[in-house]
């Protein structure tokens, strides 16, 4: 029988992605003569848009083409959904119902594991944090289970400690008001910016990620995206015990950055290609790139704010835009169906600026954006991979969150690790023209920017040596295979 390590990504691009890569890069490790199979089982999320789930499928053909030791399995659908899947759920609600899914799943999960064990060895069993209900189905076949941490080992500091942090008040993080929270590790963060699922005690997804914390400390190992000496005080922090007092750290593999530098299918087409044509007639490190990832929408009055900004600021820009959402102001995931994206910016924008700056619409390339010569800064939405991918491309960013753990994420770049500057929202959750343009041409002035270029720059090299033979990484991914081997 083969050796598999099966993987169980869950829903969301972000999340597929990554762990997709993670499979690949233990094909790599062992290449040419792979001891391991990769098995993903995929959910089917049925949150997610047409839009997005015609993304992940046509991203997991290519992977499929590209490998023929990826084997992908999809959980049928779950029929019929509980009530409190609707329609109108909104962006808040998405990590709650993530858990939920992970359990209706479990039934369909238990049958596709039980079938791969008849055809292959189940050496390992890696898990996103959402899908923890998994690890009761998974003890069931004796098969060792790890998780693999989306974020960083800074978000995985805080997270692991969250649980103490619960057990040591009976307040709910919403009436901590401004109050700082200390985390070992990392830097204070305020109590309002930690994701919005951990701010009430009393509801239910909050209990979730208290569980999953209890639980991920009694796995095999934590497995994370990132390399030591980019979050050298949050991974000694959690190896120490730090982070879990009064309890043994699991096992944690920094094997980072896992990313192979290729931009999975999205759907860019031939404007793929002219954006890229674009950018080789724009000067060596003129060029802003702004992008909030796969599921990061702005309602119309921001969408202008940013285009007046970019306007008044007079630098290049490319900019990816979707179409906002249509009544709800407050939300800031979940695109809908495109619409053509003029008639919400300002009028004549796109002409006053076609000299110097190019609109995408929905999505671009984004490592290939980020690699090219004429990108000098990044507005990202501080998603962990879209953070890794501007470091190994040696750009500075301007850190603009949207939700999850993209506050926190904020924090530990600009405080901690200083490869951003940040953007500050008013009191309205607005973030001005007068603010973007004053944080952009902060970024991109020769002096005033230099201190975060000179550290992303150093960083693209520590990355670099990370991920080479004998690198702490590839190191940590050795050490990792040799715990799967042994199972």
């Amino acid at each position: 029988m083969a050796d598999t390590i099966v993987l169980y990504p869950s829903p969301g691009r972000g999340h597929l992605v990554s762990m997709v890569e993670f499979g690949q890069l233990i094909l790599k490790h062992h290449a040419p003569s792979s001891s391991f199979s990769i098995a993903i089982i995929i959910p089917t999320a049925p949150f997610e848009s047409s839009s997005s789930s015609t993304g992940a499928e046509d991203y997991i053909a290519s992977v499929s083409a590209s490998s023929s030791m990826i084997s992908f399995h999809h959980l049928p659908t779950i029929n019929p959904l509980p009530p409190t899947f609707s329609s109108s759920s909104s962006p808040a609600e998405i990590p709650a119902l993530t858990y939920e899914l992970a359990e209706l799943n479990n039934p369909n999960l238990h049958k596709t594991l039980m079938k791969l064990s008849e055809s292959s060895k189940l050496k390992a069993f890696v898990i996103d944090f959402f899908c923890n209900a998994s690890f009761k189905v998974s003890s069931t076949f004796n098969i060792p289970t790890y998780y693999y941490f989306t974020s960083g080992a800074s978000g995985l500091a805080a997270f692991l400690y969250f649980k103490t942090i619960h057990e040591n008040t009976t307040k709910s993080l919403k009436d901590f008001d401004n109050k700082l929270l200390d985390f070992p590790g990392i830097p204070s963060i305020p109590a309002k910016d930690m994701p919005v699922a951990m701010l009430d005690r009393e509801s239910k997804v909050y209990q979730c990620f208290v569980d999953t914390a209890t639980q991920m400390i009694k796995s095999a190992g934590l497995i994370l995206n990132t390399f030591e000496l980019l979050e050298e005080r949050a991974v000694k922090a959690i190896l120490d015990g730090q982070c879990t007092p009064g309890e043994s750290a699991p096992p944690i593999y920094c094997v980072g950055p896992v990313s192979d530098g290729n931009d999975g299918g999205g759907g860019g087409g031939k404007f793929e290609h002219e954006c890229l044509s674009w950018l080789d007639s724009q000067p060596s490190r003129s060029v802003v790139f702004l992008s909030f990832g796969s599921m990061g929408v702005f309602y119309t009055k921001q969408l202008k704010e940013i285009a007046n900004g970019l306007e008044s600021s007079r630098v290049r820009f490319l900019w990816v835009v979707r179409t906002p959402p249509p009544d709800d102001e407050t939300r800031k995931t979940l695109p809908i169906t495109d619409l053509s994206i003029e008639q919400f910016l300002p009028e004549g924008f796109l002409d006053r600026t076609k000299d110097r700056g190019v609109v995408v619409k929905s999505w671009a390339p984004q490592i290939a954006v980020l690699s090219h010569d004429s990108v000098g800064g990044f507005v990202t939405h501080c998603g962990w991979n879209s953070v890794l991918e501007g470091l190994c491309a040696g750009v500075p960013m301007l850190a603009w969150p949207l939700y999850a753990e993209q506050k926190m994420n904020r924090a530990f770049l600009v405080d901690e690790m200083k490869v951003a500057l940040p953007v500050v929202e008013s009191d309205n959750g607005l973030v001005t023209a007068a603010e973007l343009e004053k944080r952009m041409t902060e970024l991109m002035d020769l002096e005033k920017g230099r201190a975060v270029r000179d550290r992303v720059t150093a960083l693209r090299e520590e990355a670099a040596a990370a991920t080479s033979h004998g690198g702490s990484s590839h190191l940590a991914l050795t050490k990792l295979a040799e715990s799967f081997k042994r199972n």
